[in-house]
């Protein structure tokens, strides 16, 4: 029975597209930072750029040349332990190249980090769930950029009703999310940026709290109000003190006594 490569034919409307290819992909990496190896069971999501005058891309030879580049990214590259998410995806991307023609190519891994924390009063260790995403992309002229981005959960205490009500107020959980996009070369830990966030809060949240802990949370609260407008401009101050390219904030309250949410977002 012979074979049609439809892919092949003009399409009726023509028109590129930026980005074709396969998401939700789950795998395995293996990030070694600062000596201590990390793993991880990220979604991956890996497109490459279509011609006007081609009908579609050819998804099993992409999905086999995504397959191979990950059977030997996972075996040889994602097995290994890379310093970083980026300088994983940009091996993919890497492995990607002679295996489908393209002129652009992106990588995306989403995932969490948890990162171990000292609880303020009882000393005892939370570990800490962080959700990050990492993109790398091949522009068409070869260069490669990223896109780090964070979220991060933490409070609110509002100043307004403090000042209105001796001292008694409302608090709320509050997500704060930070992007930074620039140059591969850039180098942005995902942990600052988890840091910049936490740190602009009123306080962190934590997943284990002892007595004493909950106590020492709720007069940090107390001694620190602060509106989302004040969350969402001290993430940007101290995003932009410490690391280079384009910044994006976003900060949502989840009111406690509104029946709406508050946001707050500002970039660069």
């Amino acid at each position: 029975m012979p074979i049609f490569e439809t892919q092949e034919e003009t399409p009726r409307i023509m028109e590129p597209l930026r980005r074709v290819g396969i998401t939700n992909l789950r795998s395995v990496a293996r990030i070694n930072w600062k000596g201590k190896v990390y793993t991880f069971l990220p979604l991956f999501e890996i497109t490459i750029d279509l011609p006007a005058e081609k009908k579609g891309i050819h998804m099993s030879r992409l999905i086999e040349s995504v397959t191979d580049a990950m059977s030997e990214a996972v075996e040889e590259e994602v097995m290994k332990a890379h310093s970083s998410l980026e300088e994983l995806g940009k091996c993919v991307i890497k492995r990607l190249e002679g295996k489908h023609p393209h002129r652009r190519a992106e990588v995306w891994v989403k995932t969490h980090l948890i990162i171990p924390r000292e609880t303020p009063a009882s000393g005892k260790t939370s570990y800490e769930p962080y959700d990050v995403e990492v993109g790398v992309i091949k522009n068409e002229d070869g260069s490669f950029e990223k896109v780090l981005r964070v979220r991060v959960v933490g409070n609110t205490v509002c100043p307004h009703a403090m000042a209105n009500n001796d001292g008694k107020t409302h608090i709320q959980r509050a997500v704060g999310e930070l992007e930074v996009r620039a140059p591969f070369e850039e180098e942005i830990p995902l942990e600052e940026m988890i840091d910049v966030v936490e740190s602009s809060f009123s306080s962190p949240t934590y997943t284990l709290l002892k007595t004493p802990d909950e106590n020492a949370v709720v007069q940090r609260m107390f001694s620190n109000p602060k509106f989302v407008e004040d969350v969402a401009r001290e993430i940007f101050a101290k995003a932009k003190e410490r690391f280079g390219g384009r910044i994006h904030v976003k900060v949502v309250s989840n009111e406690s006594i509104h029946k709406h949410d508050v946001i707050a977002e500002t970039w660069s």
